[in-house]
């Protein structure tokens, strides 16, 4: 069965490398990961996605929640991922597209530079966000500029 893991650690150096470092060495893959940021600077969020029974991901997060940076573990197979607030007004005026919508929450994509979703994160109001989930940077070549082996 297919699951996705959202993990908060401190943002410290290594981090990324203990807790890959765990999947491999118990035989675990990784079948997608990103981590950034969240809003506050001293924590990162990174999202696995992996594959297994019920009881090998609970040994993963087991396994994860014994790391000292780990600060929390959530399988967000098991349920809603989602919260909100009166966001539809700044997800337009920053372009952003809306989701997903509860009686309590929104869920709002936002696309462009650091700095822009920085300037997001910066309008609301503070208390406002439930969870915030970044990824990196990511590029696909034009024209003869792929890459291809």
């Amino acid at each position: 069965m297919r699951h996705i893991l959202s993990i908060l650690v401190e943002n410290e150096a290594g981090a990324l490398s203990r807790i890959s470092g765990l999947f491999s060495a118990r035989g675990y893959n990784i079948e997608s990961l990103t981590v950034a940021p969240t809003e506050d600077p001293t924590m990162s969020r990174m999202t696995i996605v992996t594959t297994g029974s019920d009881d090998v991901v609970e040994q993963i997060t087991k396994q994860l929640n014994k790391l000292v940076e780990v600060v929390k573990v959530v399988d967000l197979t098991d349920g809603n991922h989602i919260d909100r607030d009166e966001m539809k007004r700044l997800a337009d005026i920053f372009r952003g597209r809306i989701l997903d919508v509860t009686d309590k929450s929104y869920t709002i994509e936002l696309t462009g530079t650091g700095e822009k979703l920085d300037a997001f994160l910066q309008a609301i109001e503070p208390g406002v966000i439930l969870e915030t989930v970044r990824t990196g940077a990511s590029g696909i070549g034009r024209g003869e500029r792929i890459l291809r082996v």
